[in-house]
């Protein structure tokens, strides 16, 4: 281990390096879909990322002689630490070649940067952004992720497992649904639906994109109550949410970001957008001039997936009938729009409501991510390692 070298991130060279590093690692994967090469190099920078409004973060990149072989992300989230009472490391932007030392190299430097600052626990992997492309892939390798999806090679599940990490709480699962309006399930769903509109006043309506703050507004207070029950759920920042739906604000088809009210009350959120991945696994993050062409001519098609990332519903509206409305009319809307199948990602195992629901709908698994915590032994860390 000794040939390995870490390095933190200073110069603008380095960031290039680290940046640019996933593409020495998926290379050959034909299902990678390369990320938005600016996007990322925005997040990083504490100028301009919205993660540092909240936060520190640090980024290394771990060497072999002249050539690069990993990077990671050491970070602490000080608001919700303070808000939950705990003292993570986060880590993310995490890729290595395949090569166990390398990986034991990276997470060492992490536990280092984590000793410094207090922080008892490694908490990963998160890019920096709770909501996308994190954990580690541990089933689901016949097609590319969808939108807000992440992909990791086989080995890191080993990598990760073998330092020591355990599974910080239930695995975050991708469902499929086939977009088929006469399967049984489908059928069943909207007679229920029909029975349902019949018997109640609830209003499903799409997003109204001329008031976005007012949405935004409606969001925030829908995703903090109607998650709060989750293990491990951490608060959304208002700024952090802004800046999330921001990049869709102009892509979005408000005929498929359904609301749900009751009595004048909003009590329900389901979006779809579509799987902008199709396009983007063809587009190498735009990294050059060129690469924008080849988004342009393959995002004239019509995408085969429809992305939906999140299903709300406030907790005393559970048992009403709402989510039964907002699947109905969300999956007629995309049967007219030409879409084929919709995903529905990601939802935790531990969520005691949201996977019940989606295989009721007829929903299957077709993907399942990983996310791991390791608690930093309080001395002599360095001699404990594996």
């Amino acid at each position: 281990m000794n040939d390995i070298r870490i390095q933190p991130v200073k110069t603008a060279r380095q960031r290039r390096i680290f940046l640019s590093f996933p593409w020495r690692i998926y290379k050959d994967d034909p299902l990678w879909v390369p990320p938005l090469y600016r996007e990322r190099a925005r997040a990083i920078n504490p100028q301009r990322g919205v993660f540092f409004q909240r936060g520190e973060a640090e980024f290394f990149i771990a060497w072999r002689g002249n050539q690069p072989v990993g990077t990671i992300c050491a970070a602490e989230d000080r608001i919700t630490n303070q808000q939950r009472g705990l003292s993570d490391c986060m880590f993310g932007y995490f890729e290595c070649i395949d090569d166990y030392e390398v990986a034991q190299s990276l997470w060492k430097q992490a536990i280092r940067w984590a000793k410094m600052r207090n922080l008892n626990t490694l908490y990963g992997p998160f890019n920096l952004d709770y909501e996308d492309s994190y954990g580690i892939l541990i089933e689901g390798r016949d097609r590319p992720p969808t939108l807000l999806c992440g992909h990791t090679p086989p080995y890191y599940q080993d990598f990760v497992e073998r330092f020591g990490f355990q599974p910080a709480r239930g695995d975050n699962l991708a469902f499929e649904i086939d977009l088929d309006l006469n399967t049984p399930a489908s059928q069943r769903l909207m007679r229920l639906a029909d029975r349902l509109r019949q018997r109640t006043d609830f209003k499903i309506r799409s997003a109204d994109l001329a008031h976005w703050d007012d949405e935004i507004e409606r969001i925030y207070i829908l995703l903090n109550q109607a998650l709060a029950h989750l293990p491990d759920f951490i608060p959304w920042q208002k700024s952090a949410l802004e800046a999330s739906l921001s990049v869709f604000r102009s892509l979005a088809d408000p005929e498929l970001v359904l609301f749900a009210e009751a009595g004048g009350r909003t009590v329900g959120w389901f979006p779809g957008i579509a799987d902008l991945n199709e396009a983007l696994i063809h587009a190498n993050g735009l990294r050059c001039p060129w690469d924008y062409l080849k988004l342009w001519w393959h995002a004239r098609r019509q995408p085969a997936c429809l992305a939906i990332k999140s299903v709300l519903v406030l907790p005393e509206y559970w048992d009403s009938g709402i989510s039964v409305l907002l699947f109905d009319e969300m999956l007629r809307r995309a049967v007219v729009k030409g879409y084929q199948w919709v995903d529905l990602s990601l939802t935790s195992d531990d969520n005691p409501r949201t996977p019940i629901l989606a295989r009721h709908y007829g929903a299957r698994v077709y993907k399942r991510y990983r996310v791991y915590r390791y608690p930093i032994p309080e001395n002599n860390y360095e001699q404990s390692l594996p």
